[in-house]
C-alpha cells in the first residue's frame, strides 16, 4: 500500500507539475528526480512552480538550464540545482526569508539506536559552513600513518572536544588550520547596487547582505582573481609552467565548484587540479585544459578508459565512459546580470567595464 508521502507526491505531479510528470512517464527522469521537483516547488504559487518547471524541462525557455539534462544528473545534484534556482527566483526575496528564518535558529537532540544520538544545529549558512570546514580542517591536520580513525570519525571527535572542552584523544596534536569558506559575489551586489544572491561554496545561494558581511570582515576565503572583464576568463599560462599559480587554482575552484566527474559532489577543499590533456603529451597549463577531480576520480581517470572532454574558460569538462556514453558537464546555472535601474545609459556598457576594471585592479 502506498505511503501518504508517495500519495502526496503523486497528487502534486498529476495536478500541478505536468512537465515533470511527462518527463517521468517518458523515462527521462527517475522517481527520486520527480520527488525533488515536488519538494522544491512546495510552498510556491502556481506561476512560480510553472517557471521552475519551464526552466529545467523546456529547452526553448527564455533562459533554459544548461549543461547536463535533469535525468543525466544524480538526484542529489539535480536537487541542488533546483534549490539554487528556487532560491534565486522565489517570489519573496532571499533577504526577507533569511531574516525570518534566523529567528527560528535552534539546536535539536534526537536519541537513536545502539546507544547513539543525533545533535543538530539550525543556523545561518555562513556559520554552519564555517563550523563544518573548521572541523574538516582540524581532522585533516590530525590524520597520519599512526592515526586509526577515519576522517569522519576524527571530525566528530574534534567537534565534540571543542564543544565540551574535553582533552580528547590527540587533543592539540595537530595544527589549528584555517577553514576556508569561498564566497562568489556578483560585483554589483557586492557594491550594494543590487541584492542579487551570492553563492557559498558547499551550500548554494545566500543573501547578499550575508556575503557583504563576510567580505567586509575580511573572510580569508574570498579571493579576487584578475580576469578579462568582457567574459570573466582568466589569463592562460600556456606551456611556460606545469604548476598552477594560486590565482588559477582559485579560478578553477570557482568555475567547477566540485569534482567534475558525473554524479560526484566532492567539493573544492579536497579536490586536485588535473591537466585534461597530459602535460607530457603537449597539454598546456591553462583554464581550458584543467579540471577539478577528487582523489578517487583522479585515480580512475589515469587507470581506466574514462576520459574527460574539453573545457572552456567558463565551462568545466564533460566525460566519456568506457562504453562511449557522453556525460555533459554539470555546469552551474548562472543567472543573467541583474542591472539596477538607471545604472547604464541605453546601448552603452562602458561605465560597467570601467567599474569592473577598477575593482579588479584595486
Amino acid at each position: 500500500m502506498p505511503q501518504p508521502r508517495c500519495l502526496g507526491e503523486a497528487h502534486a505531479l498529476t495536478t500541478t507539475l505536468p512537465a515533470a510528470l511527462d518527463a517521468l512517464q517518458a523515462g527521462m527522469i527517475s522517481w527520486p528526480h520527480a520527488c525533488a521537483v515536488v519538494d522544491e516547488t512546495t510552498g510556491l504559487d502556481k506561476g512560480a512552480a510553472a517557471a521552475l518547471e519551464n526552466h529545467f524541462f523546456n529547452p526553448y525557455a527564455p533562459n533554459p538550464a544548461r549543461g547536463a539534462a535533469p535525468g543525466d544528473l544524480v538526484p542529489s545534484r539535480f536537487r541542488r540545482k533546483l534549490r539554487s534556482w528556487r532560491e534565486r527566483h522565489h517570489p519573496e526575496s532571499l533577504e526577507i526569508r533569511h531574516a525570518k528564518s534566523v529567528e527560528d535558529r535552534r539546536m535539536e537532540y534526537s536519541p537513536d539506536r545502539n546507544g547513539m544520538a543525533w545533535v543538530s544545529l539550525y543556523m545561518p549558512a555562513d556559520k554552519a559552513c564555517a563550523i563544518w570546514n573548521k572541523a574538516t580542517a582540524l581532522a585533516r591536520g590530525l590524520q597520519g600513518p599512526d592515526e586509526p580513525r577515519t576522517l569522519t570519525q576524527i571530525k566528530v571527535d574534534e567537534a565534540a572536544r571543542l564543544l565540551l572542552g574535553a582533552a580528547g584523544k590527540n587533543a592539540g596534536a595537530g595544527p589549528s588550520l584555517k577553514a576556508d569558506v569561498m564566497v562568489t559575489v556578483p560585483v554589483l551586489s557586492l557594491f550594494g547596487a543590487t541584492d542579487e544572491p551570492a553563492d557559498l561554496d558547499n551550500y548554494g545561494p545566500i543573501p547578499a547582505s550575508m556575503a557583504r558581511k563576510l567580505v567586509s570582515e575580511g573572510a580569508g576565503s574570498f579571493y579576487r582573481v584578475l580576469v578579462d572583464p568582457r567574459d570573466g576568463a582568466p589569463l592562460e599560462i600556456g606551456r611556460t609552467s606545469y604548476r598552477l599559480p594560486e590565482s588559477l587554482k582559485r579560478w578553477l575552484r570557482m568555475r567547477d565548484g566540485k569534482c567534475t566527474f558525473p554524479g560526484c559532489s566532492n567539493h573544492s577543499q579536497d579536490n586536485e587540479a588535473d591537466h585534461l590533456r597530459a602535460w607530457e603529451r603537449g597539454g598546456s597549463t591553462g583554464i581550458s585544459n584543467l579540471g577539478q577531480l577528487c582523489p578517487k576520480h583522479h585515480r580512475l581517470k589515469h587507470r581506466t578508459r574514462w576520459s574527460p572532454g574539453p573545457a572552456a574558460a567558463n565551462e568545466p569538462p564533460g566525460w566519456v565512459s568506457p562504453s562511449g556514453r557522453q556525460y555533459n558537464a554539470e555546469r552551474a546555472d548562472r543567472e543573467p546580470t541583474l542591472w539596477p535601474p538607471g545604472l547604464l545609459p541605453d546601448g552603452s556598457s562602458s561605465p560597467l567595464e570601467i567599474l569592473i576594471v577598477d575593482y579588479l585592479v584595486a
